[in-house]
């Protein structure tokens, strides 16, 4: 621009000037702070003054543009070309074949490639520009990448409150499998052992349930009534619907005895067993096991015994085995664990789980006659009690061991290295569950609240969904078509939520990455156990070297002192001068001369040392004083 007119248009692209600031009208209080009265007081009003402030430097924002440059783009696909059509046919694969390799000979084609391929890196390099703020794509279809993305969500649909006020604490929730909407809610009223206990109140008096030790079957479509109950005299500690015959029914007891009951016919259990018969201390742990009637099950306690029962004669237990780590034919009380937990597998009729409150995992052998022959191995995994274990649905091979601090899958297929994955979280972890309807997927839940699912194919540091809740998470159970997840709070509530369609359903190739992976854990856990033994067998083999290098030694020093000892005691070959010396000796007239030879020296000396000797001067030393 200038006096005459002269006019410059600098024009720039719209990308060039970064995004775009997009402002909207609306009335929206971001901050409202409000003065505060304290600092009004101490506002002190003071008189105008005259301040002097040092003389700085003072700096001038300038800037400049710089030379405009202009950018072209343009697209070339450059599939083959150069040929010498005089010579060489196109649509001919032999002669074009034959002038490639013609041109391919030549001492020149190599430098001219290299030099082709340099140029283009720097083409490339050039206009790798790529506008950020351009919608790309819009033109492909919207259900192209459905299968690719998956929401990770899981929403509560219902809750089930306690029937007693001051609500019990909710311990287990068990899905029926004849009604796939019905589900087994088990309290615990501990609170009733206490000295100052007084009873709580119904909140449904009208049901004609009146038993504060009640437990009752829910269903999902009604949240206010219970559809049945089962009372009980006593305070229950644990209870199991048989998954075979939903009809049968067993818990166990606070004083260690365990009971039965029908689902069919509400009310009290139809028999119990004696307190001569059942366990010395509370009943925690109860799993039904294969049978044809499906009558059998197995029952453990805080004393460290499990017994196997039979529903039809409850009297007296058919087995019991007492849990300890190295079983003796006679096995002793006082070495036995505290039974926490108890699990069986329809599909793997010989083998049963129990695990106690030292951290130890057992695998038990039905057939088994004595205790050597029950306890097949025992693992300790964890520092604390073992408060979980569960099978995968798709590899029942593999376990979920939830206890203390920590989470551990487990496969049977490995003996001495049990652990294939390994997850330490913050707080106490009190529950676990895999899912029903992903073999990749199972949730745990801790004494803070914390709900957390971890899917194995997504991610092996943190969990996928974190929930939060104000109480403790005592059990969690996934419905038998994965669709949905119940959570048991320690407050007496009881919540279902229902899970995203990619929380529950599997992808095609999820089955064979899992499987894959357990084989490639299960593999490493292998080579671990084989450099296990290697190792114990080097240190065994080194021992055994050792011990056998110490006793050749200890043959040989032996060796040498027999051989000097005996040495010591043969006569000793004398030499000349001691036959001399013992000549000498003998002598009596040359024994008096060499002491009469010693006496006269002893005198001589004594004269010696009497001596005086006097010292006469020089005709020099006469004026000399004497010192």
């Amino acid at each position: 621009m200038g006096t005459l007119g002269n006019q410059f248009i600098l024009s720039r692209e719209r990308r060039r000037f970064g995004r775009q600031c997009l402002f909207t009208d609306r009335n929206e209080m971001i901050l409202s702070v409000q003065p505060s009265g304290r600092l009004r007081l101490k506002y002190i009003l003071r008189n105008p003054i005259n301040e002097r402030t040092q003389l700085s430097e003072q700096y001038a924002a300038s800037s400049v543009l710089t030379h405009n440059v202009t950018l072209d783009s343009h697209g070339l696909n450059h599939y083959e070309g150069g040929w010498n059509v005089k010579e060489v046919n196109m649509m001919d694969e032999e002669s074009t074949m034959r002038y490639r390799k013609k041109v391919e000979r030549d001492d020149s084609w190599g430098i001219e490639v290299n030099q082709l391929m340099h140029d283009a890196m720097d083409i490339s390099s050039a206009n790798n520009a790529v506008n950020i703020y351009e919608d790309f794509f819009v033109d492909l279809p919207e259900d192209l990448g459905r299968g690719i993305s998956m929401k990770i969500a899981a929403r509560g649909t219902h809750v089930f409150h306690d029937l007693w006020i001051p609500s019990r604490k909710l311990m287990t929730c068990e899905w029926l499998n004849n009604d796939p909407n019905q589900f087994l809610l088990f309290f615990s009223n501990r609170m009733s052992l206490t000295p100052d206990y007084t009873k709580q109140l119904n909140t449904l008096p009208d049901f004609g349930n009146d038993n504060p030790h009640a437990f009752y079957i829910w269903n999902l479509d009604d949240a206010t009534r219970p559809v049945a109950h089962y009372d009980s005299s006593r305070v229950v500690r644990v209870a199991k619907v048989c998954m075979r015959d939903e009809t049968y029914m067993v818990g166990g007891l606070q004083e260690g005895q365990v009971g039965f009951w029908l689902t069919e016919n509400q009310g009290g259990p139809k028999s119990m067993c004696p307190l001569e018969a059942c366990h010395r201390e509370a009943t925690t742990a109860i799993c039904w096991v294969h049978s044809k009637l499906n009558t059998e099950f197995y029952s453990g306690s805080l004393d460290g015994s499990i017994k196997y029962w039979d529903t039809r004669d409850l009297l007296m237990p058919v087995h019991e085995v007492l849990a300890e780590p190295d079983p003796q034919t006679v096995q002793n009380r006082q070495d036995a664990h505290g039974v926490t937990f108890l699990e069986f597998e329809y599909t793997i009729p010989v083998r049963f789980i129990f695990c106690t409150d030292m951290g130890y995992l057992f695998v038990g052998n039905r057939k088994g006659t004595n205790p050597q022959d029950t306890i097949v191995a025992a693992y300790q995994l964890f520092a604390g009690p073992i408060r979980c274990v569960m099978r995968n649905p798709f590899f029942v091979k593999n376990f979920l061991v939830v206890g203390d601090w920590r989470v551990r899958i487990w496969s049977e297929e490995v003996k001495n290295c049990p652990s294939t994955f390994y997850f330490r979280r913050k707080n106490q972890v009190l529950s676990g569950a895999w899912s029903t309807g992903r073999c990749s997927l199972f949730c745990i839940g801790d004494d803070k609240g914390n709900l957390e699912f971890w899917d194995l194919l997504m991610s092996h540091t943190r969990p996928i969904l974190t929930i939060k809740y104000k109480y403790a998470v005592t059990h969690l159970v996934f419905k038998p078509d994965g669709t949905m997840l119940t959570v048991s709070l320690a407050n007496g509530d009881c919540l279902m939520l229902r899970l995203e369609e990619g929380m529950r359903s599997a992808t095609i190739k999820e089955k064979s990455l899992m499987m894959s992976m357990f084989e490639r854990e299960i593999q490493r856990c292998k080579l671990l156990e084989a450099r296990e033994e290697e190792i114990k067998l080097k240190k065994r083999l080194t021992t055994i070297f050792l011990e056998e290098e110490r006793k050749s030694r200890e043959k040989l020093e032996a060796k040498k002192k027999k051989g000097q000892a005996k040495k010591e005691m043969e006569p000793k070959v004398e030499d000349e001068a001691t036959i001399f010396l013992r000549m000498i000796e003998s002598d009596s007239e040359f024994s008096k001369a060499l002491l009469d030879f010693n006496e006269a020296m002893e005198n001589i000396a004594i004269q010696r040392s009497k001596r005086t000797f006097a010292m006469e001067r020089t005709v020099f030393e006469m004026h000399q004083p004497i010192p």
